[in-house]
């Protein structure tokens, strides 16, 4: 209840505040594109490509177009009056066919460090063995863009809506639900969950040219965490942040969580045989501790919003996640 009540007062902020975002799955349906065989299955049927194609409609008129005004060419904004002045089927159909042919979702600015925002939905890399594994959650083409983006950055923010490290043993789970033909019972898309797509985004982590301060803002998952990364050839400070902030509402069945964290802590520590079988064996990856968490914990399932603060060479000095009732820090050190 207090939840509905405090909304009219955040509809108020939010009306005053530049606001950007970024698509993912619930914005137009659970599971949006996860695999080959669901684009199939949706895009085939005619109601539900006109679900899909009304949902991006209303992204590009509320939010994708004040992202980025210059990235939408008069072709779409001529398809859009025509449909407002005569709305009718045919007018709908040929709007829906050209937006979801659309991929200009993702976009930067030119912040001071540079800020990045991936389209992870709409540019898949459909798997190469099955029609139902995961499809990768950008395609070669996308990738190959965004390390063009990165040339010629000291440091970069990046908001990749799932994020790009995340808990190993429940990406491993995922993974076994994938070999049995059920990517969709556990929401089985991670990037490490396409080779392709996994290998070359670790590739433009380890290139000589990323900038040598890299922040991954992240979501998704409904629980919170930081990790540093630091290459292996490397010492120092990390060379990668990925900070991953829970959601306003949902959290994660706390028992669940709790057992999950300690056993992929277990089952990954640096000794373990486990990390031998990972796409990450040229990076060292450490955990940053919530504030008042028990031994061995490292994962806060704390329903808010998360807080960065950066440094002037960007670098994350500060990282909060605040719900109503209490705001929890993570120590940014090892």
């Amino acid at each position: 209840m207090q939840f509905v009540q405090g909304l009219p007062a955040v509809r108020r902020l939010l009306a005053h505040l530049p606001t950007l975002m970024i698509f993912d799955d619930h914005d137009i349906t659970d599971d949006w594109n996860l695999t080959a065989d669901w684009e199939q299955t949706a895009y085939s049927h005619a109601f539900s490509r006109r679900i899909i194609g009304n949902a991006l409609i209303g992204y590009l008129i509320c939010q994708g177009w004040g992202n980025n005004p210059d990235a939408f060419d008069g072709q779409t904004l001529k398809l859009l009056r025509k449909w407002s002045a005569e709305p009718g089927t045919m007018q709908q159909d040929t709007l829906i066919d050209h937006v979801l042919h659309l991929h200009r979702w993702g976009y930067s600015l030119p912040t001071t460090p540079k800020l990045l925002v991936l389209d992870t939905r709409t540019r898949r890399w459909r798997s190469e063995n099955s029609l139902r594994h995961p499809s990768g959650l950008m395609d070669w083409e996308a990738l190959s863009e965004l390390q063009n983006e990165l040339l010629h950055h000291d440091a970069v923010v990046m908001v990749s809506p799932a994020p790009v490290f995340g808990v190993k043993l429940i990406e491993a789970i995922q993974k076994i639900f994938t070999w049995i033909g059920k990517p969709l019972l556990v929401d089985a898309e991670n990037w490490m969950a396409h080779r392709g797509t996994a290998y070359a985004i670790l590739n433009i982590f380890t290139h000589t040219k990323t900038p040598a301060h890299f922040v991954i803002l992240s979501g998704d998952v409904h629980y919170s965490f930081v990790y540093g990364v630091t290459l292996r050839s490397a010492s120092g400070e990390p060379h990668l942040w990925q900070i991953t902030s829970s959601g306003i509402k949902n959290e994660f069945p706390r028992k669940l969580l709790d057992t999950l964290d300690r056993l992929s802590r277990w089952l990954y520590s640096p000794r373990s045989p486990l990390n031998w079988f990972t796409r990450r064996r040229r990076m060292k990856i450490s955990p940053f501790k919530p504030e008042n968490a028990s031994k061995g914990e490292r994962l806060l399932n704390q329903a808010g919003v998360g807080y960065v603060k950066f440094d002037t060479e960007g670098r994350p000095v500060k990282v909060m996640q605040i719900s109503a009732d209490r705001q929890t820090a993570f120590r940014l050190e090892e």
